[in-house]
């Protein structure tokens, strides 16, 4: 009763420091009206990815994606996307020549002789598909539109296709081709950490 304590004067940071139970000030900010956002243009340009250093021209890769995913194919070239050249050969295994991302391969220590096979003129324009009229079509119309015709391979395709084939089917063992037909799976008590590829 007879304690002559003395209490600290009340200022903001004691008020800031007991939070909701102390008295609050609220500032206010000030408003302008004149912010003017630069916008900034990217410099940056898309670069193809590095292709690793374990996949080479002629090394047989194992597809782990699309339709294809278990096919061994052999690579032919890296497109300028980035993108992997690769073809089955169509004559052994159905894969046709196609463009794969190397995310999606393994390489195999396996490697093919290409034979001299022409391929410089593949490039990616070579994928691209032509559009079709019937996008306009909406709800009942593009219900009941009659089917649509199953798209044909041009030509030129087929005989490009055919003519790279056959220059690397020529330089192929019998072992190899049945290598390149047999597709890769997983059995039991195979761990794919512990295979050699």
């Amino acid at each position: 009763f007879g304690s002559s304590r003395t209490f600290p004067p009340f200022t903001d940071s004691l008020a800031t420091a007991m939070g909701q139970a102390g008295q609050q000030r609220s500032r206010q900010k000030k408003i302008c009206n004149k912010k003017t956002v630069k916008k900034v243009k990217s410099t940056v340009e898309k670069k193809a990815p590095k292709l690793r250093k374990n996949i080479q021209p002629g090394q047989i890769l194992i597809l782990l994606a699309s339709k294809f995913r278990g096919k061994r194919v052999v690579f032919l070239k890296q497109l300028e996307s980035g993108l992997l050249l690769v073809t089955g050969p169509f004559a052994l295994n159905g894969v046709p020549l196609k463009r794969v991302n190397q995310r999606y391969c393994i390489a195999t220590s396996t490697k093919v002789d290409l034979g001299g096979a022409d391929f410089k003129s593949i490039t990616d324009s070579y994928f691209s598909q032509e559009k079709t009229g019937k996008k306009g079509l909406k709800g009942q119309e593009k219900f009941f539109a009659a089917e649509a015709p199953k798209k044909v391979l041009p030509q030129e395709k087929k005989d490009g296709q055919k003519k790279t084939d056959d220059a690397i089917i020529k330089g192929l063992g019998n072992d190899v081709k049945s290598y390149l037909k047999s597709r890769f799976s997983l059995s039991a008590n195979m761990y794919p950490h512990e295979l050699k590829f």
